[in-house]
Parts: structure tokens; C-alpha cells; sequence
């Protein structure tokens, strides 16, 4: 029963984390989906391994892989002029004229208005950039 438990806290865990963890490293989000197919789980490991991506150097490739994602949450309710302020303001991102807090705030809004509990929940629009326990 408290393996059961301890799997449940790690999935919601990583709920909250998972797209801070891609916009950090395509390859940690990868390692970290592989371990959690594991029978046996460890809430700490997690923790810890999602804790590691804080340090790792900013990708502009995988933000904007993180950013891609997150958008397909907004794509059938978004109009077609917030689809275009997004991808415009990303492009701008990609080519560093503009901020990952600045992509991150118009997606922000873009929650507002079509709320979602899940991106809600995340810690990667929340700002908070890792959350340590589920």
C-alpha cells in the first residue's frame, strides 16, 4: 500500500515539474519518464533529479520545446491573434531579443483567460522553477 503511496506523490511531483524540467533538458525530462516506469520509486531520487536541471545552462531549444507544449493546451480555444502574439513573441525569444519571463507572462494571461488546473499547478508558469514536494 505505501509503494502505492509513494508512486502517487512521485507522479504528482513530476506533474508539477515536468515542464520546468524539458524547458531545462530534453534529456533530464526523458531520463526522469524512463525512471518513473520503474515498480519501485523513490520520492527523494525524484527531488533530486529534478533539482539538478536548476543548475543547468539556459537552452533556448529546449524552452522553446517546453513552450510547444504547454501551448497545445490553448490551441482550439486560443483566437488565431493570440496564436500569432505567442509564436511572435517566442521567435523574438529564439533570437534573443526578448526574455523567458516575457514568453512565460504572455502565456500567464493566456492562462487567465482560459484557465486550466493543471498549468495552474505547474511550477514552470508559475514561476516558481521547482517545487519539492507533491
Amino acid at each position: 500500500m505505501q509503494h502505492k503511496n509513494i508512486k502517487k506523490d512521485c507522479e504528482e511531483l513530476w506533474a508539477k515539474n515536468k515542464y520546468y524540467v524539458l524547458s531545462k533538458s530534453h534529456k533530464a525530462y526523458l531520463d526522469i519518464r524512463e525512471y518513473l516506469k520503474e515498480k519501485e520509486v523513490d520520492i527523494a531520487y525524484l527531488q533530486e533529479k529534478i533539482q539538478s536541471v536548476k543548475d543547468i545552462e539556459e537552452s533556448k531549444k529546449d524552452f522553446n520545446n517546453a513552450i510547444l507544449h504547454v501551448w497545445g493546451y490553448f490551441k482550439k480555444d486560443a483566437s488565431e491573434t493570440e496564436k500569432q502574439g505567442l509564436f511572435e513573441i517566442l521567435e523574438e525569444y529564439m533570437k534573443g531579443e526578448n526574455s523567458q519571463e516575457a514568453v512565460i507572462q504572455y502565456l500567464n494571461a493566456l492562462l487567465r483567460k482560459y484557465p486550466n488546473q493543471y498549468l495552474e499547478e505547474s511550477t514552470f508558469l508559475a514561476g516558481e522553477n521547482y517545487e519539492t514536494m507533491a
